[in-house]
């Protein structure tokens, strides 16, 4: 599918950039105002680093995922509209 993530890489700690598999990259921006409940484990920018890809999702140790945040698509939309998509 087309919002799948192919690459993920953390530009810094709660920033991350991200490539589709149909090309479109953009930036993700965590606020820590969203760090809570299970990605609280997020504010430890070690375990922030340990950003993976796995099955077109990015996620993290712990089945942690940003799929648990918003529908994989709703995050493309967002990314190919403006670039970026924020949690807040």
């Amino acid at each position: 599918m087309y919002w799948n993530v192919v690459d993920a890489k953390v530009i810094c700690h709660l920033e991350l950039r991200m490539t589709f598999a149909d090309g479109l990259t953009g930036r993700v921006r965590m606020l820590p105002s969203h760090l809570r409940g299970v990605f609280e484990k997020l504010k430890e920018p070690t375990m922030f680093n340990e950003l993976r890809v796995v099955d077109g999702f990015v996620s993290w140790p712990g089945d942690l995922d940003l799929a648990l945040a918003l529908a994989p698509d709703a995050m493309y939309d967002e990314i190919k509209q403006k670039g970026e998509w924020v949690l807040s």
